[in-house]
């Protein structure tokens, strides 16, 4: 099995078996997009630093355990601007947003940094399979 069909299963997995067209997600992998206002994953993982959620989003990056997160805590990660971006782009509610976030972030950050720091080429591979190409 190939790289790109792990992804997927991971995606799928995360997402309850979802696919990887879930607008949620595609809104979250262009959010982590190197081209994006927030500066990749790298801006995400220090939004949540600076927001005083370094414990949680470090266990995400991190090979060890990974920390749950509430959806209240997503909210005070990124922001409320963010999350209203995130859920108008994915057709959500605020609270429907913060709540699959606070399944989906940690998962992803997690699958994204297998060997505990950030890995450009899975992102890439990610933003490649959600976005069909």
């Amino acid at each position: 099995m190939g790289l790109m069909d792990q992804m997927g299963q991971v995606v799928g997995g995360f997402l309850g078996g979802q696919s990887a067209q879930n607008p949620l997600l595609q809104a979250v992998t262009s959010l982590l997009g190197n081209n994006s206002n927030l500066g990749g994953l790298a801006g995400l993982v220090q939004a949540f630093q600076k927001n005083g959620l370094g414990e949680i989003v470090n266990s995400w990056v991190s090979t060890g355990q990974n920390m749950p997160v509430t959806p209240q805590q997503i909210e005070q990660g990124l922001g409320g601007d963010l999350l209203t971006q995130l859920a108008s782009t994915a057709g959500l509610s605020p609270q429907d947003t913060r709540s699959q976030l606070s399944t989906l972030l940690p998962n992803l950050i997690d699958k994204l940094t297998p060997n505990g720091k950030i890995e450009a080429g899975l992102l890439e591979q990610l933003l490649k399979l959600v976005q069909g190409k």
